[in-house]
Parts: structure tokens; sequence; C-alpha cells
């Protein structure tokens, strides 16, 4: 009897353990980035001495798997919790938007899970959040409107969307292109459905477009009026 209750007060210890390492990783990794979860910073944050990390996680990979994990578990929920939309198409574009503000809120977890294409950080919760698209881009070729493979729309929504997080987590936070996700998630369903939603302005835009990559070829401005027009142009040729 006293062996079963010494077993069960050590694995409830390793639990909370555990769950105190990978807060704390989370913590250095969020407001330091990945570089920050050093595994003697992580010890120290969580009040264990650095062997406590390799028996319980057996690297430093080992760790940030399983601090992506920890972090996308009550993620991948609630995206698989969420009521689809009944167009597949809107419910594919819901999703996406989804995932760009998680990723644009979880910078340093983001970056982990895009430098490192090992298996290692091949998380259940990695896999289940890619099984929740699976059932977006199946429930498009449902439908009837799914234009290659779902292989291959797979992997380009996984390429382009990593892409879009990544180019707009490189901006300055105040100067990031709101559109830009946007944007790439119309090529992407144009690339998969031949459905994407047809830009306003297309014409007037395709103009500034034009104008702007012109500028360099004028004479008649001088370097001010040049970068305020720069400026005007990419704001209307990159407007919704």
């Amino acid at each position: 009897m006293e062996d079963r209750e010494k077993s069960a007060a050590e694995d409830a210890e390793g639990a909370d353990v555990r769950e105190r390492i990978l807060t704390a990783a989370a913590e250095l990794i969020s407001t330091g980035g990945p570089d920050a979860a050093t595994t003697r910073a992580v010890a120290a944050a969580a009040g264990v001495q650095a062997p406590t990390l390799y028996r319980l996680f057996g690297d430093k990979r080992g760790l940030l798997a399983a601090v992506v994990d920890h972090e996308l578990r009550s993620y991948v929920a609630k995206k698989a919790a969420r009521k689809p939309h009944p167009d597949p198409l809107q419910d594919f574009r819901d999703g996406w938007d989804m995932h760009i503000a998680f990723g644009l809120s979880h910078p340093g977890l983001f970056a982990i899970m895009s430098s490192d294409p090992h298996p290692a950080l091949q998380t259940p919760a990695v896999s289940d959040g890619n099984d929740v698209l699976r059932r977006r881009i199946r429930n498009i070729a449902l439908a009837g409107r799914l234009r290659v493979s779902e292989e291959r729309a797979l992997g380009l929504v996984t390429s382009v969307g990593t892409g879009a997080v990544l180019t707009l987590l490189r901006q300055p936070e105040g100067q990031r292109d709101p559109g830009l996700a946007e944007a790439a998630r119309e090529a992407v369903v144009a690339a998969i459905t031949r459905e994407a939603a047809p830009p306003a302005n297309t014409e007037v835009r395709a103009v500034a477009a034009t104008l702007r990559a012109s500028l360099d070829r004028t004479r008649v401005l001088s370097q001010g009026e040049r970068a305020l027009m720069r400026e005007l142009l990419e704001r209307i040729a990159d407007s919704e």
C-alpha cells in the first residue's frame, strides 16, 4: 500500500515538474525567442537541475518538441471545435486567417516549428493540426471544387502559409503589410480551386504598379516628391 502511494506521489511530482519546465521554456521563447531557451536558463526558471531536463526530454530538441506540443494543444483543439462554415472554401479561408493570427502572436514558437523539419518536432499536436487542414481540403474536394490533388493542395497551403507568416514576422510590427496574408491566401485558393475572389479596382491598381515601376525614369520630380509618390502608388497598388 505504501509503495503504491509513494509511486503515485512520485508520478504527480514528475508531472508537476514537467509542467513547470514546459511553462518556463514557453515563457522564455515568448520573450526572447528560441535561442533564449537554453537548458541552463530553462532549468533556472523552472527551479530544477539541468539533469532533470535531460531525464524528462532527452535533449534540447526533445524539450523544444515538447514545448511545441504543449503550446499547440489548446490552439488545435479550438480549431477542431470551431463550427465549420457551410461553404467549404470560406471555411478554409477562416482557418487560414486563424493560422496566420496564431503565427503572428507566437513568433518564437512559429520559428521553432518552421526551422526544424526533422521528425522530432512532428508532435501529436502538429499531426492533429495537419489533420484539421486535411479535413478542410477534403471537404473542398467533396464539394467538387478542388482542381489539384489533396496532397498538392496540402503542400501549397502549408508552404505559402508558412512563408506568409515568416515574411510578416520579419517586418517591423507597426509596418507590416496588412493585405499580404490575404493576398497569399487568395493566390493559394486560385491555385487549388481557380475560384479566388476577384480583386477590387484591378485596372487602377495595375496602373499604379506600372507608374511605381517607372518612377526612376522620371526627371521632373525632386527626390522628396519621388519618395512621396512612390509611397502613395504602393498604397494604391496594394489596396484591397
